[in-house]
């Protein structure tokens, strides 16, 4: 699976339970560490693991990926789950507005999702 593609996965599974606030970035230009970040806001200790657990064990299920590194715990409010190519964090919202790393990370660009266009008949 190329970078991108499991980028969004990651995506799309920490929105499966309910993540706030998912955001893509894609720093293949301004770091050699990885490709993409995904960050994601958790509400609690137990939604911080619903969306951990959610990413690990789908990505382990279904495509045989486990992440190389594991950094942070529930009670640090930050969890780091690092796929290589992939980085995701997952956070609890005052930690994140603490370290802001859509603005340390400013020049890469959010990668966005294209909604599928409501047919005609639907609008």
């Amino acid at each position: 699976m190329d970078s991108k593609k499991l980028a969004m996965l990651c995506r799309e599974l920490a929105e499966n339970r309910k993540a706030e606030n998912v955001v893509v970035l894609d720093v293949t230009k301004v770091s050699s560490i990885t490709d993409y970040f995904v960050i994601a806001t958790g509400t609690s200790e137990p939604h911080l693991r619903a969306i951990v657990d959610e990413i690990t064990e789908k990505l382990r299920e279904d495509h045989g990926l486990k992440p190389r590194a594991h950094d942070g715990t529930l009670q640090t409010a930050w969890i780091v789950l690092d796929y290589f190519d992939v980085i995701v964090h997952v956070m609890r919202a005052d930690v994140r507005d603490h370290y802001k790393l859509e603005d340390l990370w400013g020049d890469a660009p959010q990668v966005n999702i294209k909604k599928p266009r409501a047919p005609a008949h639907a609008r």
